[in-house]
């Protein structure tokens, strides 16, 4: 039986906020020399678009396709990819591809390998989609680099529930770091290993971040799945938020997180 993906977070608005910040430069510089005019893309895990729409651009007039196991987001990206005539979008299974060996030039992913049943299958799928000479990559956040200061009361039970609810749904938080293990036991064997962080300081962007993934443990599958496995009460999860508030107004607030990052060569 094919795995399934299950995506903790959902789609709340709080989640998507994040996902729509994201961009080619600031969240796949990697992937920046591998697109080429006439490249064709498949982009799995496309979520609203946004990273996928700066493909489209880079490859144009190259065809570029968005993948995501929910329906729902898609119609999001179709509407933040409006005006470009080169990317389409549809349901897929990264664990199952429908698309012929070989199809793609390049086959991307971006915070995907963290939250399915099976990541080294989907990289087996994902490379038995792209032709001889092209490439596989992905970037993954890796949880346990993640740091921050100052550490009010409450914000440091977050991460410890996040583990407990990812690692739960069958993900792994760490994948960053796991990522050249799963492509070389996917078949790979030119794997190129990077690393890059986001980093968070600024009032605005502590903000921002704060109610995103502060907002998230109050309203969000996580938040969901916190209380329903029994890893933290309603009440546990004010005390996170109000922790992540508490930092975002520090005006010595920092916040970081590694991500690892691979390109394969097929």
């Amino acid at each position: 039986m094919t795995p399934k993906a299950t995506y903790t977070h959902g789609h709340h608005e709080n989640v998507l906020s994040a996902h729509l910040w994201r961009t080619v430069e600031n969240s796949a510089a990697h992937l920046i020399e591998h697109l080429r005019p006439g490249a064709s893309v498949l982009d799995v895990g496309c979520g609203p678009g946004t990273i996928t729409a700066g493909i489209a651009e880079r490859v144009a007039p190259g065809r570029v396709l968005g993948v995501d196991a929910a329906e729902t987001v898609l119609a999001d990206a179709r509407r933040n990819t409006a005006g470009l005539d080169n990317v389409e979008f549809a349901v897929a299974d990264v664990h199952a591809l429908s698309y012929a060996d070989g199809a793609f030039d390049v086959v991307h992913a971006h915070q995907v390998l963290q939250h399915i049943a099976d990541p080294v299958q989907a990289l087996r799928e994902m490379r038995r989609v792209t032709r001889p000479g092209g490439v596989v990559t992905a970037r993954e956040a890796d949880f346990g680099t993640m740091i921050w200061h100052p550490n009010p009361p409450g914000m440091d039970a977050w991460l410890p529930v996040y583990y407990k609810v990812a690692r739960g749904n069958g993900g792994e938080p760490d994948a960053g770091r796991l990522l050249v293990s799963w492509a070389r036991e996917a078949g790979f064997s030119d794997v190129t290993a990077t690393a890059s962080a986001w980093c968070f300081a600024t009032p605005a962007e502590r903000e921002w971040w704060s109610e995103s993934w502060g907002g998230r443990m109050l309203r969000s599958g996580v938040a969901d799945a916190a209380v329903a496995g029994g890893h933290a009460t309603r009440d546990e999860l004010r005390r996170v938020y109000e922790g992540w508030k508490e930092w975002a107004a520090a005006d010595d607030g920092w916040f970081s997180v590694t991500h690892g990052e691979i390109v394969c060569r097929v």
